[in-house]
């Protein structure tokens, strides 16, 4: 599937509403539009919380009531293969879901599961004194700094 960056770049651009985005996200990857796309698009690009699919679900039905569970993991899963949204898995199998697709970084608590935006950027340089993986092709790099937040601290 192509990239929405094209479409992301002028979504910068004042005529370019996320609805317009997600229109040319979806057409460029031979998707349709349908209202419950949408109405999770729009949600999930209001918030920064970095939901789950249930919480997605929950917030979308007030919208769309009689939209299903299943719509919504099948409408996140879209807008990540369009590039419109990044899922965060976890080894215990959990996902949370980003509208951000730019290169940042998460803070994730242990205890509730909350994650939040790291501000900031990595030094390129700070990974150079990783050594190659034998036999592995690196790609890239995802950086989390797990702990706990300051409500589960409290």
């Amino acid at each position: 599937m192509r990239s929405a960056s094209h479409a992301m770049k002028q979504a910068s651009a004042p005529d370019m509403r996320p609805e317009a985005v997600l229109r040319e996200a979806l057409e460029a990857n031979g998707q349709r539009f349908t209202e419950q796309r949408a109405a999770v698009y729009r949600y999930l690009a209001s918030t920064h919380s970095h939901p789950t699919a249930d919480e997605v679900f929950t917030a979308v039905r007030a919208e769309i009531p009689d939209i299903s569970l299943a719509t919504v993991y099948k409408a996140l899963e879209t807008l990540v293969g369009c590039g419109l949204a990044v899922k965060l898995t976890y080894g215990d199998g959990s996902a949370r879901y980003d509208s951000r697709t730019d290169p940042h970084h998460h803070a994730r608590c242990l205890s509730c599961g909350t994650v939040l935006d790291v501000p900031g950027r990595l030094d390129p340089d700070a990974l150079a004194g990783l050594g190659p993986v034998d036999g592995f092709d690196v790609q890239g790099y995802r950086l989390e700094l797990v702990g706990r937040c300051a409500a589960c601290a409290a």
